[in-house]
């Protein structure tokens, strides 16, 4: 069971109130401060800045609590694993970016928990850098993610190489082309990620390597749903800068146009990520095969 002490400190952390962290777990005012001073004469740090105004953490309540956010999922993931045990399966939560929600990746993994007795899987979507702490606090077993993986205790397989495309409506003069230029597609009403997503930052960070900015382009919508730009692209309502695996259905059907950017290439990684000790390698061998058969499909036809 997690120390109680340790779960005050984190729902005060996820309410920002110590008011509203005992109301959420059933306690008392005095009874969550008490246990914050707890932690703070053990641990021999403060842990947060108190004022009127601002409830903040101290650094050193950062690093308490990402240890405890770590300290929080493995005791999930213990929990799960005796659950598994009893039951003689294997459960994994898997997280994916929105772009790979959109791509093979999530029709591979279906493909292989239905197809293995005993596994079950679960997805969740969110953005890399959600996938990253969830990750990294144990509330996840694998994250399949775009770009190079982050140093530190993680492991990462290479899955795939990706790349953007301008993704245009079929009826568009530009779908005519071979190629667009970053002329053509000023010129054109653009919806795009939100900022912060992967895609939208690689293609920021190639604008600017080459002395322009998102800003002098006509963004007139910023969508976080993948399915909802490509719906919108298809009703001829804008194009968008989209990553080619995000699109291999829809090309494959011809209901979209994807066309390369002149000079400007924008290849990333996708990367399977998981903890050094992960305990079941066997089954990233498999979904590595099954996603690669996946694609070969994909491409031939």
């Amino acid at each position: 069971m997690l120390d109680p002490r340790m779960e005050s400190l984190l729902m005060i952390c996820d309410k920002n109130s110590f008011t509203k962290a005992a109301e959420a777990l059933s306690l008392t005012q005095p009874a969550i401060s008490h246990h914050i001073r707890g932690l703070e004469t053990e641990m021999g740090v403060r842990l947060f800045y108190r004022s009127r105004s601002e409830l903040k953490l101290t650094a050193e309540g950062e690093i308490v609590e990402r240890y405890a956010r770590r300290i929080k999922g493995m005791y999930e993931k213990l929990n799960r694993a005796l659950a598994d045990a009893q039951r003689q399966m294997t459960s994994l939560r898997v997280g994916i970016t929105h772009t790979a929600e959109s791509s093979l990746i999530a029709e591979v993994l279906a493909k292989y928990s239905t197809s293995n007795t005993g596994i079950r899987l679960t997805i969740i979507t969110d953005t890399i850098k959600n996938l990253y702490e969830q990750l990294d606090q144990y509330e996840l077993d694998l994250a399949i993610v775009e770009g190079k993986p982050p140093e530190g205790d993680m492991n990462g397989l290479l899955l795939d190489t990706d790349y953007l495309v301008c993704v245009v409506c079929n009826e568009s003069p530009l779908a005519k082309k071979s190629m667009v230029t970053l002329t053509d597609i000023r010129k054109e009403k653009m919806i795009l990620r939100l900022p912060g997503s992967g895609t939208q930052n690689l293609f920021v960070s190639h604008l600017e390597s080459i002395g322009m900015s998102i800003n002098e382009f006509d963004v007139v919508l910023e969508v976080d749903n993948i399915a909802t730009i490509k719906d919108l692209i298809r009703k001829n309502m804008g194009i968008s800068i989209l990553a080619h695996s995000a699109c291999l259905d829809e090309l494959r059907k011809g209901k979209l146009t994807a066309l390369p950017i002149e000079n400007l290439s924008m290849v990333r990684q996708i990367n399977i990520l998981y903890h050094k000790d992960f305990p079941h390698p066997e089954i990233l061998q498999a979904i590595t095969r099954l996603y690669r058969d996946a694609a070969r499909l994909y491409t031939a036809s």
